[in-house]
């Protein structure tokens, strides 16, 4: 760069010769210079103005571009690119409504082998028998010594197990990371959780999806990763619960029952607070499914749900309200029980002679058929029907289980007067304890329709109006005079007045048609408190047989009655009810003046 002097000598000699000042010289040459600094800044900032310019057009003729291409295109769904495995195996906790834990997840391992690998594949077969004893060791060998290049061997094992087959030194026997499902409670509440199993399956990873109960039913749930790892939270007291299971299994074992059932409810909201079906099944190791035979007798079957059946004298208390709400019958009204009721070729007769008459409490308190017969036959069938259905007999329940829809009760083909009065007393209609359950809260509760749930509730949603309150409130004052006086006096637990109907109603036969003589579903639907009723609590024994007589009693009176009694008095103070107890009178001195 050549720099210009602001004092040239040449021009101040001149200047000097002429007489003028050389400090002009200096001034004009250092504005000269400025008006050039000047110029070349204008240019320099006009080139960066104009370049970005050019970058600003740029950026928004791209943004432009890409706006018309995806309003050019199909709108879809986006998806999320993951780099990596696509099973995803985390699954979302079950909980009950106290935030304990009914099903979690574990951290283990699977077991598979690359056979080309072995390097003894004599000594690695020994060693995994010896491990696991359930392998055979002949089919080990043929599968390390043939062509496969891949075997699974065990989907999931233990530390302990792990280490031993780490001993074995074998570098074709291999571990991949995997969860599995932890039912730390063992069989309580096995049916209502169901169980869970492997999907998809990776070296890496496994999917685990629900096979049963709301494991299935709540799967995509459960496996959303969008709740990110929220519970399920659902509506039972595993204290509860676990006392019910023992109760019941106590009661089965005693009573001699081939299997058992019971439906606690909340008589208010719907939440079923335990629900136990026995036998039951550890879904740790969940059973294998019948292949042949009946279903029943599987220890899958969720008899509470999919058992369906003639629950007998427990639906007498529905025939009797519906007549109270029409104005047919009041409490003290005489209702002819004069023995047998004829209609065709049928006989309808009653456990004892109940003489020629009763009122219409006494025939829920004696349990007659030939009076509850009469007042359905005033009633008529589609009236009867339409009540039924408001209760939800003529349909599956909505519980949240995948099992809930095979629970489909078993209607008359042929809804005639000999059904209305047969259905009146728990024959001629099958359905599950759980519709019990939610048709008696429903009666009992105020007289609005409740759904049964197995998921935590915040609040009360009233249903549609069934029967009045004043009719709820007369039908629990009759099965309160049951237990006081009646078929079900086992029944009675000091402190809590217990309210219910007992049922005994003969197995069918699953051949030939007709009825079992010594076979029966013995059934206690019950209340409590009756006076301010909160729970509903059903219990159901198939087959049952109570020995200590000289001849064996089957009725639900002696069976099912005492073990509801006891399930109460057990689970009653765990659900807070705290019991009434009458004060003894005082006895004191009373301060007299003359």
């Amino acid at each position: 760069m050549i720099r210009t002097p602001l004092r040239p000598l040449a021009h101040v000699l001149k200047a000097r010769a002429k007489g003028e000042d050389p400090n002009a010289i200096e001034a004009e040459n250092r504005a000269r210079r400025h008006a050039a600094m000047a110029d070349k800044q204008r240019q320099r900032a006009e080139g960066r103005l104009l370049v970005l310019g050019l970058a600003f057009f740029c950026a928004f003729g791209v943004i432009g571009m890409r706006m018309a291409t995806l309003a050019s295109t199909i709108p879809e769904e986006p998806r999320a690119s993951a780099v990596g495995n696509p099973i995803i195996g985390q699954r979302s906790d079950i909980v009950d409504r106290n935030g304990r834990i009914l099903a979690t997840n574990l951290a283990t391992h699977s077991l598979y082998a690359h056979p080309q690998d072995m390097i003894d594949p004599v000594q690695a077969a020994k060693g995994l028998v010896q491990i696991f004893p359930e392998l055979d060791e002949e089919e080990l060998l043929t599968d390390f010594t043939g062509d496969r290049r891949f075997l699974w061997i065990r989907r999931q094992i233990s530390p302990e197990q792990m280490q031993a087959v780490h001993d074995i030194g074998s570098p074709g026997l291999l571990f991949g990371p995997r969860e599995m499902r932890l039912y730390p409670n063992g069989p309580i509440a096995a049916h209502i959780l169901g169980g869970a199993s492997y999907g998809r399956e990776g070296v890496a990873s496994a999917e685990v999806i629900g096979v049963a109960g709301v494991e299935r039913q709540f799967d995509g749930f459960l496996r959303d990763p969008a709740n990110e790892g929220a519970p399920l939270a659902l509506s039972l007291d595993l204290t509860v619960q676990a006392a019910a299971e023992q109760v019941l299994a106590g009661g089965m074992s005693i009573m001699n029952a081939k299997g058992a059932a019971s439906v606690l409810m909340d008589i208010h909201t719907g939440e079923i607070i335990s629900m136990v079906s026995l036998p039951d099944f550890d879904p740790n190791n969940r059973p294998q499914v019948l292949t042949s035979g009946d279903q029943s007798d599987s220890p899958l079957f969720n008899r509470a749900v999919q058992g369906v059946y003639e629950l007998g004298s427990v639906f007498k208390i529905f025939a009797v309200a519906q007549a109270m709400e029409l104005g047919l019958v009041n409490p003290n009204t005489m209702i002819d029980t004069q023995g047998p009721l004829t209609w065709g070729r049928f006989r309808i007769r009653d456990f004892h002679d109940y003489g020629p008459e009763l009122s219409t409490t006494d025939v829920i308190v004696e349990s007659s058929n030939i009076g509850t017969a009469r007042i359905a036959m005033q009633i008529g069938a589609e009236r009867q029907k339409e009540f039924l259905g408001s209760l939800g007999f003529l349909a599956p329940t909505g519980l949240e289980m995948a099992e809930a829809p095979t629970g489909r009760p078993l209607l008359p083909p042929n809804w005639s007067e000999i059904s209305t009065m047969t259905i009146s007393y728990g024959h001629g209609l099958s359905s599950s304890p759980v519709h019990l359950a939610a048709g008696y809260a429903s009666l009992l509760n105020g007289g609005t329709r409740v759904e049964p749930t197995l998921l935590r509730q915040t609040g009360v949603d009233v249903g549609p109006r069934v029967v009045s309150e004043a009719v709820s409130a007369r039908a629990r004052e009759m099965l309160r005079q049951v237990v006081t006086r009646g078929t079900a006096s086992f029944g009675d637990v000091p402190g809590y007045a217990v309210g219910g109907k007992t049922g005994t109603a003969d197995k069918p036969r699953r051949q030939g048609g007709g009825y079992h003589d010594d076979k029966v579903i013995a059934t206690f639907a019950s209340v409590f408190p009756a006076n301010d009723p909160q729970y509903v609590l059903i219990v159901t024994l198939d087959e049952p047989s109570e020995n200590s007589g000289a001849e064996p009693r089957r009725t639900a009176g002696w069976t099912a009655v005492p073990i509801a009694a006891e399930m109460i008095r057990r689970v009653a103070p765990l659900l807070g009810v705290r019991p009434q107890v009458d004060r003894p009178q005082q006895v004191g001195v009373t301060l007299t003046s003359n």
